[in-house]
């Protein structure tokens, strides 16, 4: 009689509770039949894991936007880098990482803006070493790599570093147009009160480069200079001869921007860009006269001027400016929009 009673309850357990743990271990695992038995669930789950890395890799990537060609001018070689990480090494090596982050943000679209430019049209001027797209110098934009920055910064690296990569996230995508087509997003270090319009220093009318007031300026350090050049090297440098009562050349012109527009010696007549680039000076905007021998230069400003002033840009943020009233009032007339349809990001 025990014999048919245990049987029995064997029975009920076979056909009633086996069937159930069954069907809840192939619920909870779904597909996962050879986990369900114990066969393979660490391998099962190291793949999972892998996969979710490669996601993960993929997802950044995508952050990042498309590769950029960049010609490492040191190494002399062609690096492809991550357009987003490229905007943070340009900001970072192009604006000082004290100013504000507003002023950072509008660095970085205009600096991520140009780069786009060279992506959709390419090196048009062909001056771009081993087939590249930009220069890590000044002919285009500074670039420094993170590790490069680390060693520059040294113990300033991770705050500073940080503000940056808060500037260039939080603008992510981001571009200014013109007429659907990204600008010539040009900058400068410091105006001399006013911005330039681009006909005035570069021949060329831009309708969105014209000159505005940057009166935050005056508060910059490097507002105004002094150069002084000896008689020989002044005249060597301009391939002019002096006059021997004192007097120089005469300013015929200023720019709606205030910077000299043209300067007349006794046979030859200079642009104000002409005599700065001839005589390595801050800005065109400069007044002159000799003593003892010598060409005592004062200039107001540094840079070309035309574009966005990056002191007048802090000064703007240190007034509760955001990026965005930043970039439209040196930019007139521009648009903010995503790169996405200009150059996809995947």
């Amino acid at each position: 009689m025990k014999r048919i009673i245990l049987f029995a309850a064997m029975l009920i357990v076979i056909v009633l509770i086996v069937p159930t743990v069954m069907v809840a271990l192939v619920k909870d695992g779904e597909d996962l039949t050879e986990s369900a038995f114990g066969l393979a669930p660490i391998e099962k789950k190291q793949e999972a894991g892998q996969t979710e890395v490669r996601s993960e890799q993929v997802a950044a990537k995508d952050t990042n936007g498309p590769d950029i060609a960049v010609y490492r001018s040191n190494a002399e070689a062609v690096e492809q880098i991550a357009l987003e990480d490229y905007v943070m090494g340009v900001v970072a090596s192009e604006m000082p990482a004290d100013y504000e982050v507003e002023a950072l943000k509008a660095q970085a679209l205009a600096a991520r803006t140009f780069a786009v430019a060279q992506m959709k049209n390419g090196d048009k001027n062909g001056d771009v070493p081993q087939g590249a797209l930009v220069t890590d110098t000044v002919a285009h934009q500074v670039y420094q790599s993170k590790d490069e920055l680390k060693e520059k910064w040294k113990d300033s690296f991770d705050s500073n570093w940080e503000k940056v990569e808060t500037a260039v996230r939080d603008t992510s995508g981001e571009i200014m147009t013109y007429d659907g087509e990204p600008i010539t997003a040009s900058f400068f270090s410091t105006s001399n009160g006013f911005t330039e319009n681009a006909e005035d220093y570069w021949e060329q009318e831009v309708p969105y480069l014209k000159s505005v007031p940057s009166p935050w300026d005056k508060q910059s350090p490097r507002f105004a200079n002094e150069t002084v050049i000896p008689i020989s090297e002044f005249e060597a440098a301009l391939g002019i001869t002096l006059q021997n009562d004192g007097s120089i050349g005469t300013i015929e012109a200023r720019t709606a921007g205030g910077r000299v527009e043209t300067v007349t010696f006794e046979n030859k007549t200079l642009s104000g860009r002409e005599v700065r680039e001839a005589l390595e000076l801050d800005s065109s905007d400069f007044s002159w006269h000799v003593s003892n021998g010598q060409v005592v230069i004062q200039t107001k400003g540094w840079g070309h001027g035309v574009g966005m002033s990056q002191y007048g840009a802090n000064g703007m943020a240190q007034e509760g400016k955001t990026y965005k009233d930043i970039v439209q009032y040196f930019y007139k007339d521009v648009e903010i929009e995503s790169m996405d349809e200009l150059v996809p990001t995947s």
